[in-house]
């Protein structure tokens, strides 16, 4: 119950601070994030969580498939069919760059071994938009500068999920139940695939019958509902269900045009409330003992994670591409680690394979630098742009990638 009192305390103090946020470097997401640190056991001791306690990966795990589900339902596909080149290069050759850099920095600044090491960049190396929504979030952001980021980080959860079950299976003995094959794991990515295009069209078809359809004021549930069939779908047979949310949500808002814009406003809000709750329990992790175990070339290499190896793989990724200068380095600094990366980590912390804790201090220290320095700067970068007020937009669904302002909840989520 103290944890749900701290949550309300921070979530009140985020609201009444969520204008001043809007138009300055102060970061909700850090709010939540210090208000986690202080109530743990590093220091007041009101709240005893540990990488262990279910709490932190349930929380992660929802936080992030609530946050794909909303972003999906924030991608124009035939947009994104007519501009798959940028976004396809992020993936197919940033990631793996950024991936493989931060294993040489990991085993030559760490001293991990070198199937570690690149299981420490693989969790590493997907993006969370969350972290950067006054770009993403933003109509008067360049629209090809938004489909980028919001479609490379709502599709590099599912597809670094493979490389990093497969690699926590080659680093050594494993925990019971966490063995998988490549082929258990490729259908597992397929499967979540299928779910996310298939329930959607098979609810819109049902809401199509004659005596069937939901009236005005019970039609923002009809998302939800998909979605809590998802996740738990998902969770039963153990599909992907990060890939699933995000083109459940894509494919939702292609098919239905209507229930996106009836869902949004509660699609924010519980994705905002959800994050928050990963944010603070995330934040009972950080812990001056945790900190302290991280040597000093950990630090190095978190450093070099942050301002050098995601600014330079994907700057190489867009070579030849006809986005600007000022959009390329925007791209390459918003690359934020987040809740996929916090899943991924404990699922290395629980595998029980040899430097299960060493690379999880080094995952989670990254990820704790991260928040800070990306939900930190979005507001100066995205005003690079011309963006003068970061609350109040209204929604405006003829966007030219198919991205919304999310007036709904704007003071809220206008700084992740």
């Amino acid at each position: 119950m103290v944890l749900v009192v701290v949550f309300g305390v921070a979530l009140l103090v985020a609201v009444l601070l969520s204008g001043l946020a809007a138009r300055t470097v102060l970061s909700t997401s850090f709010l939540f994030l210090v208000g986690g640190a202080l109530v743990s056991d590093g220091f007041l001791g009101l709240i005893h969580i540990t990488p262990d306690s279910p709490i932190v990966s349930v929380t992660a795990d929802l936080a992030l498939f609530a946050v794909l589900f909303t972003d999906g339902m924030h991608v124009s596909l035939p947009t994104l069919r007519a501009n798959w080149k940028n976004p396809a290069r992020a993936l197919g050759l940033g990631m793996p760059l950024a991936s493989v850099f931060m294993a040489l920095v990991t085993h030559y600044l760490v001293g991990l071994d070198w199937t570690t090491s690149f299981l420490v960049g693989a969790v590493l190396a997907p993006t969370d938009p969350v972290f950067a929504s006054a770009i993403v979030g933003r109509a008067e952001v360049p629209a090809k500068l938004r489909q980028l980021l919001n479609v490379e980080s709502g599709i590099n959860d599912g597809l670094a999920l493979p490389v990093v079950l497969l690699l926590i299976a080659a680093a050594g003995p494993t925990a019971a139940g966490m063995e998988a094959s490549p082929g258990k794991i490729a259908a597992e990515l397929l499967l979540g695939l299928v779910f996310g295009i298939v329930l959607p069209l098979v609810v819109n078809e049902l809401a199509r019958f004659p005596l069937l359809g939901a009236e005005p004021k019970l039609q923002p549930l009809l998302p939800l509902a998909v979605g809590v069939i998802l996740y738990a779908g998902c969770h039963l047979t153990h599909a992907n269900p990060y890939l699933a949310a995000f083109s459940a949500g894509a494919v939702l808002a292609h098919v239905s045009p209507e229930a996106k814009r009836s869902f949004e406003p509660l699609g924010e809000a519980a994705a905002e409330l959800a994050k928050f709750t990963a944010l603070l329990v995330f934040g009972a992790l950080l812990t001056p003992q945790l900190f302290g175990d991280l040597s000093f070339g950990g630090y190095v290499a978190v450093i070099l994670a942050i301002v050098l190896i995601r600014p330079v793989s994907l700057l190489v990724s867009l070579v030849g591409t006809p986005i600007s200068r000022k959009e390329k380095l925007v791209a390459a600094w918003f690359g934020p680690k987040g809740f996929a990366s916090v899943v991924y980590g404990l699922l290395v912390l629980h595998s029980g394979i040899p430097h299960a804790e060493q690379a999880f201090t080094l995952i989670a220290v990254c990820i704790a630098f991260s928040i800070i320095a990306h939900s930190s700067t979005d507001v100066p970068i995205a005003r690079a742009f011309d963006v003068e007020e970061l609350a109040g937009i209204p929604d405006d669904d003829d966007n030219d990638d198919g991205t919304a302002a999310r007036s709904g909840s704007a003071p809220a989520d206008a700084r992740a």
